[in-house]
């Protein structure tokens, strides 16, 4: 069985997991392939999660953190220059879970650091998580992908995650913490590349051979066109957040002018029921609001520019159109 070896010189998330999607769905599964690669600031979350519920959507952009959507189920991370990924890919009847964890564990040897096996999924340095790992099969492919805490800031994972709770019902699942440490605290000088070296080297001697190391950068995504349509639909908003399981956003405020009692049915992140209960004298402005948020992405930027066109279209309503406008805003912040 031969072997295959590739390295992401990337750190776009959106690439790094159109290329482990690309590996696992294109890829000739004649050979015991590894790939290595690490993302930019980002928060990955599962299939089947809820951004606005999981992440502070407002402060990642503002801070110019990525938001992924992973094929896999399971909650959100969060993923920095600090975290190392793995990916093996095997065929289906060459596929040994347990070779894999053997060629990590190896490979944290050789930098001095003693972990073992916790569960079915996880690595830790004693009583500390230090690896999370995910597994997929095919008919005739199988795929395991973990990530290695280097050095990630774990203070960020509290900055994007666990939003004030907004007031929705959201089906899907939520994350869970779990007591984790980076590698350095336990040899003060390992990085990104001198971890993936030793893997590489790991994964060699365990399989008794040896292959170049293929560097995957844009150019490569330029090559494939496979590669390039899951690297175009991983970036898309449809993705990212239109595959979000239903909800409902219910808020409500007072306002000089009235109270507005607003219940929001989302369906793949679009707004596809408006109720709206007020005690405003203008029985019209609610009906004109319910008509103008009804079948809008949920996302503020397009709300707002809904509700603005709404403004410009009854100028003797704007004050009141603007209030709810800033007021949904702040809202949606997450």
């Amino acid at each position: 069985m031969k072997l295959r070896i590739l390295k992401s010189a990337v750190t776009n998330p959106w690439f790094n997991l159109a290329t482990e999607d690309w590996i696992f769905n294109t890829l000739n599964p004649d050979s015991h392939t590894l790939f290595l690669w690490r993302n930019s600031e980002t928060v990955v979350i599962g299939r089947s999660q809820n951004p606005w519920v999981e992440c502070k959507i407002d402060k990642m952009e503002a801070d110019d953190v990525f938001l992924a959507r992973r094929q896999s189920g399971g909650g959100a991370v969060f993923h920095d220059l600090g975290n190392t990924n793995f990916t093996f890919l095997s065929p289906k009847d060459d596929y040994d879970q347990d070779a894999n964890f053997t060629i990590i564990i190896n490979a944290l040897k050789k930098l001095g650091i003693d972990a073992d096996l916790s569960g079915r999924n996880d690595m830790q340095v004693g009583d500390k998580k230090i690896s999370g790992s995910a597994f997929k099969h095919a008919a005739d492919r199988s795929f395991h992908h973990g990530t290695l805490l280097v050095n990630a800031n774990m203070q960020k994972l509290g900055d994007y995650l666990n939003p004030h709770p907004l007031k929705l019902k959201a089906k899907g699942i939520k994350s869970v913490r779990a007591r984790v440490a980076n590698l350095v605290e336990f040899n003060g000088d390992i990085n990104h590349e001198i971890l993936s070296n030793a893997i590489i080297e790991a994964f060699c001697e365990y399989h008794g051979d040896t292959a170049p190391v293929e560097e995957l950068d844009e150019a490569s995504l330029a090559k494939q066109p496979a590669l390039n349509k899951y690297y175009q639909q991983m970036a898309d908003w449809d993705w990212r957040f239109g595959k979000t399981p239903e909800f409902t956003h219910h808020i409500e405020t007072r306002f000089d002018w009235g109270i507005i009692d607003l219940h929001l049915d989302v369906k793949q992140a679009v707004i596809s029921e408006v109720v709206i209960f007020s005690d405003a004298l203008n029985v019209e402005l609610i009906d004109l609001l319910k008509e103008a948020l009804t079948n809008v992405k949920y996302d503020k930027h397009e709300i707002k520019a809904k509700l603005d066109e709404l403004g410009r279209a009854h100028p003797e309503l704007t004050a009141q159109i603007d209030d709810v406008s800033k007021w949904l805003s702040e809202q949606m912040k997450g």
